[in-house]
């Protein structure tokens, strides 16, 4: 990785103006062997690796154009506490990566997680944040357009600069130091939903033996909130949080995301990455995989089961009364006898689809096209097994979107192999656009003041009338839907 030398750094911006040879402010190094610092931050009006590394050959105008930025004053203020603090060396995501380079960015962004991981100290800047105190609740008024909080936890990108480093100091905005990782776990934990364990110690997230990492699913929901300028970053972004690495696309859109979860299966038993939510849909897909992290909103509670407590969980849910299921007890006596826990861990990729085995329920209703209902080794917040609806087309397996009030009667049960879609056609579309018009709620003195992305929810507030109230409008399975509180 190419580091700053801090010293270097700081001793150009003194003499800046009769500087007239090359002075070396970057130096490439190992993160495993070096004390570094590391920077966090929302992008603005920010500072090249050319322009910093050339910014002594410019011409004064362009020079004092460069340095009178604030991402340039961010590098200059980040050296500053890096030097106070003891380090020598510094990354900055800005101007340490020649992006010019597909290679060097390509390293960079699969070796990101662990450059923070190794640093000796992150240092997250907080540019919207004016008090010298961190935020304790959420403030629409402040930050509408973030959720509330300050917008750095909105961002795709600072999610595995949250988790990754082992020590890290907030700033605000005139960095005067605002709370350290430490001391705002309970609080980061709130406003993030990461649980404390993972805030202290990130490796538990690539330790696929330990019994405290999170699901996949769990995992995923953590980013379903935050956005990312190019389409792509949603799925590179996530990397390092699953240990995994793939090449950079950029160009592919939505495909990003789908070879960064066929990358998870390939090193994962993990069926939670097929119990996304359904009802993040704003139309109808046939794979069995998310099109983008916000389908694994509200995932936050999802847990595995246990292989071996799998069979005495998928009873209970056959004799729980929903679904509806007719197997007698031979049958049931035969299928538990005939799950396999190396073939339920075993997934392939293959031409056809995803190969898995899993319990299958096979309908006996009127419905045109069989219906079959797969139970995943997971479960939600209140302990129910998750399942999904399929239908078959030809070898492969679909999702199927049963509409509102069908219920099948299921009449087998069998664990069997199966080929799921994972193909990365885009949803149906319903035909629909969803708006909100303010002109209404602004005649009687409300504004908007906060907006949530993909499920519409915008909040208004009447500050004189102390009032408040939420809009939501969406779809669920295709069909529009409102509601206010």
């Amino acid at each position: 990785m190419q580091l700053l030398d801090v010293e270097a750094v700081l001793e150009r911006e003194r003499n800046i103006r009769r500087v007239k040879h090359e002075i070396e402010i970057l130096k490439e190094l190992d993160d495993k062997s070096t004390s570094y610092a590391i920077l966090s931050h929302r992008w603005g009006n920010e500072v090249s690796y050319k322009e910093m590394t050339q910014l002594h050959t410019m011409n004064p105008r362009k020079r004092d154009d460069i340095t009178g930025r604030d991402g340039y004053k961010k590098i200059i203020k980040s050296c500053g506490q890096a030097k106070k603090d003891g380090y020598r060396w510094l990354w900055i995501d800005t101007c340490c990566i020649d992006k010019q380079s597909s290679a060097e960015l390509s390293e960079a962004i699969n070796s990101m997680y662990q450059w923070y991981r190794n640093s000796g100290m992150c240092y997250v800047y907080l540019n919207d944040v004016d008090e010298p105190a961190f935020p304790t609740k959420e403030d629409f008024s402040r930050f509408g357009k973030s959720g509330g909080w300050p917008e750095w936890f909105s961002r795709g990108w600072t999610l595995q600069e949250l988790i990754a480093p082992r020590n890290a100091q907030f700033f605000n905005k005139d960095w005067v130091p605002i709370g350290t990782k430490e001391k705002l776990a309970f609080k980061l934990e709130v406003i993030t939903r990461i649980p404390q364990r993972v805030l202290f110690w990130g490796e538990v997230l690539t330790d696929k033996y330990s019994v405290e990492r999170p699901c996949i699913a769990q995992i995923m929901s953590w980013a379903a909130d935050r956005k990312t300028t190019r389409v792509e970053d949603r799925a590179y972004s996530l990397l390092g949080l699953f240990g995994v690495n793939m090449p950079m696309l950029y160009g592919e859109g939505l495909k990003a995301f789908q070879r960064l979860q066929l990358e998870i299966i390939r090193v994962s038993s993990d069926h939670s990455i097929l119990a996304w939510n359904r009802r993040a849909q704003s139309g109808l897909c046939r794979s069995v995989l998310a099109q983008d992290p916000s389908y694994f909103r509200g995932c936050h509670d999802t847990k595995k089961v246990n292989p071996s407590l799998f069979v005495e969980k998928v009873e209970q849910y056959i004799h729980g009364g929903e679904p509806v299921v007719t197997a007698d007890r031979d049958e049931l006596s035969s299928f538990c006898n005939s799950v396999d826990s190396t073939r339920l861990l075993r997934w392939d990729v293959t031409n056809l689809g995803i190969q898995v085995s899993l319990p299958i329920l096979s309908d006996r209703s009127d419905l045109s096209d069989p219906v079959y209902k797969a139970i995943l080794p997971c479960r939600d917040c209140h302990g129910n097994l998750i399942t999904i609806d399929l239908e078959s087309h030809g070898p492969q397996f679909c999702l199927r979107h049963l509409p509102l009030l069908v219920y099948p009667i299921y009449a087998r049960l069998e664990f069997r192999s199966l080929y799921l879609d994972c193909s990365a056609e885009p949803e149906w579309s319903c035909g629909k656009t969803v708006r909100l018009r303010d002109g209404d709620t602004s005649s009687h003195g409300f504004t908007r003041c906060g907006t949530f992305p993909r499920t519409e929810v915008a909040v208004y507030a009447n500050d004189d009338a102390s009032c408040r109230f939420a809009v939501g409008l969406g779809y669920y399975l295709g069909e529009q839907w409102g509601c206010v509180v």
